[in-house]
């Protein structure tokens, strides 16, 4: 039953993450995000192409995402099926929180390919691990500040959480599943790392060829 239902949870929160916030808000603007900037369909995308009220929609919906799958649906579905441990519950949780990151990342609705996870894991890491969700939000600003890249903001983002998530107490198992979504999160920047190298990302304020990808 507890393999089930979370092969259930799994599911459905996957399906919960795959809505495309910023395609759909895009062609609601007469506008596929897909074909101009990163061609990514997140959040930083979103506000470059579409402009900060259409952005901002974008991070909030696509953190609730997360949020939703891992503090409400997870536990939901396992309380459907009559489990109400209180480990069992946080499994779910947790599975929860990582179905509604890959639905984002690879969603079904557009071919499997979707955002880098930034705004989805960050909802998903408010319900289970807040303080280290803090650390990692305070870090993407110094370094998004320091550098005027939202992209290398992210990426450091993304290893603050891991850190943070072992550091603060947090079991084995949330510290490897945290460690191998942060390293999914870098590997979707692959391309923002190669323009780094190449001198051609794009700064905050500052528009180059190549536009940034969007978390």
């Amino acid at each position: 039953m507890l393999f089930l239902s979370c092969i259930a949870t799994a599911a459905v929160c996957y399906l919960l993450g795959s809505i495309p916030t910023g395609f759909l808000v895009g062609k609601a603007r007469g506008m596929d995000i897909r074909s101009a900037g990163s061609g990514n369909i997140g959040a930083t995308n979103a506000f470059r192409l579409l402009g900060k009220p259409a952005g901002a929609f974008v991070l909030l919906v696509d953190a609730l995402k997360g949020y939703a799958a891992a503090a409400w649906l997870g536990p939901a579905v396992a309380r459907l099926v009559g489990i109400n441990t209180a480990s069992e519950l946080q499994l779910h949780q947790l599975v929860g929180g990582i179905g509604a990151v890959l639905g984002h990342n690879y969603t079904v609705w557009l071919g499997f390919k979707g955002g880098k996870g930034i705004a989805t894991s960050g909802g998903a890491y408010l319900a289970l691990a807040p303080l280290a969700v803090g650390i990692a939000l305070v870090t993407w600003i110094v370094v998004v500040l320091i550098t005027r890249y939202v992209s290398v903001g992210s990426i450091m983002a993304a290893l603050a959480l891991a850190g943070a998530v072992w550091a603060t107490g947090h079991s084995v198992v949330l510290g490897i599943v945290t460690t191998g979504l942060s390293g999914l999160a870098i590997y979707k920047h692959r391309n923002n790392i190669q323009r780094l190298r190449q001198g051609t990302e794009n700064r905050i304020g500052k528009r180059r060829p190549h536009p940034e990808g969007a978390k």
